[in-house]
Order: C-alpha cells, then sequence, then structure tokens
C-alpha cells in the first residue's frame, strides 16, 4: 500500500481549508470500537499560519476500497478536536454518519 507523501497531505489541508500549514510531527494511531480494529494508520499535524479559527490540523489519507484513488482526510485543530485521536474520531463518526444518511 502506498501512501500519501507529507506534500500530498499538506496540500490536501491548504486546499480544504486555506491558510499554510507546516508538518510537525507525524504519529500512529489506532481506533478501535468496542474492542475491534475500525482504522490504523499514520496522521500527520500540521501547524497551521494565516487560518481564521485554527493553529493546527490533522491530515492523513487511506486507500479508497476497489480504486487505486486514496482519500484524504484534513481537519482543524478546534474544540473538541484536540489531538490526532480525537480528529480520527470525529472523521469516523462524520464518515458514518454520511454512509447512514446516505441509505434510501
Amino acid at each position: 500500500m502506498i501512501e500519501a507523501s507529507a506534500e500530498d497531505l499538506k496540500a490536501a489541508v491548504e486546499g480544504q481549508h486555506g491558510g499554510a500549514a507546516t508538518l510537525i510531527q507525524s504519529v500512529p494511531v489506532r481506533e478501535a470500537f468496542e474492542g475491534t480494529p475500525v482504522w490504523e494508520g499514520v496522521v500527520h499535524i500540521f501547524n497551521l499560519e494565516n487560518h481564521p479559527k485554527a493553529t493546527r490540523a490533522y491530515a492523513w489519507s487511506h486507500a479508497i476500497d476497489g480504486s487505486e484513488k486514496r482519500r484524504f482526510y484534513a481537519v482543524l485543530g478546534v474544540p473538541p478536536i484536540n489531538s490526532a485521536v480525537d480528529a480520527v474520531r470525529a472523521a469516523i463518526v462524520a464518515d458514518h454518519k454520511a454512509k447512514k444518511g446516505g441509505q434510501s
């Protein structure tokens, strides 16, 4: 599996949210629900300048099932998002709500 580069993730943060992103750290995150792994990967943490609401952003990507393309996530570090784990959890919840809402 090919991971997205830090430059690709920086571009995703800046493209989705504006401002100027600077990579400060990459951290492994493993999120489980009721003991079952839901997501595992590396989250890149960026300082964010010139953004009206956030000074930090969290970004990662994962392969789209059945495709060679990747989905990019860029989550702003605004309360209650205070860590890479918080960002992943928020994205999982948002994806779950989107899938649930998309069903007829």
